[in-house]
């Protein structure tokens, strides 16, 4: 199929995307991050009080991600790029997407394999061993983790939000769309687009477009079967 011809399918990934990864989600039942309130590990107000503490919280994330590969679900992702414009945007900060092998991936929030200038948000670095106090960006400011932190602005929202007013279809894996500005994304998708939502506890926010097919599944599990059906079409 001419590539101007493919249907634009949409894909928003959360948490639960790389759990079966082996990567933790950040934040557990009683709110905590790896046992830090988020308060302390993910504001700004956080890192201006302890900055030795939020690195280190992020070094251990980034070790843990060197360890781990994608999952059934990251990989059949792939797949749909042989049929569709496909574009992936992930509230998650790891770089399965990309290892699995999508070429087209938004990360909403930041990701761990980078780190930015305190003093100039523009001057990002990769960055894959421990980031300490003292890393500057050559200009004597320190270097903080390219994540985008609670209170701080989503940059890359409205582009998300393009994205999903184009979109052909829409799948949503693994997400508890509880957590704005990234929950409102749904609402953006054309009244007609057939909305694919693939999550164990599946929990919409209300106001959703009637076109809605749940798959109360895991992602390795739910995210085969949307993709199979989608290319056999």
């Amino acid at each position: 199929m001419a590539e101007l011809d493919k249907q634009r399918v949409v894909v928003l990934t959360g948490a639960g995307m790389s759990a079966e990864s082996g990567l933790r989600t950040f934040r557990d039942a009683n709110g905590l991050w790896e046992g830090h309130d988020v308060m302390e590990v993910a504001t700004p107000e956080g890192f201006a009080k302890n900055p030795a503490l939020v690195l280190e919280f992020y070094n251990q994330r980034r070790r843990q991600l060197l360890e781990v590969e994608p999952n059934a679900a990251h990989k059949a992702l792939v797949l749909l790029e042989d049929h569709f414009k496909v574009n992936i945007i992930t509230q998650n900060v790891d770089d399965l997407h990309e290892r699995a092998g999508s070429s087209q991936v938004l990360h909403l929030h930041g990701e761990l394999f980078k780190v930015r200038s305190t003093h100039n948000p523009k001057h990002v670095l990769h960055w894959q061993k421990d980031l300490v106090l003292g890393d500057t960006d050559g200009n004597g400011h320190q270097l903080r983790p390219y994540i985008v932190w609670f209170g701080e602005a989503v940059p890359l929202l409205e582009t998300a939000a393009e994205k999903i007013e184009k979109a052909d279809v829409l799948i949503i894996i693994g997400t508890s769309m509880q957590v704005y500005p990234a929950a409102s994304l749904i609402h953006y998708a054309p009244e007609h687009c057939p909305i694919y939502f693939i999550d164990p506890n599946p929990n919409l926010p209300a106001g959703v477009n009637g076109n809605l097919e749940v798959l109360a599944q895991t992602a390795t599990e739910g995210v085969p079967l949307v993709v199979d059906r989608l290319c056999a079409k």
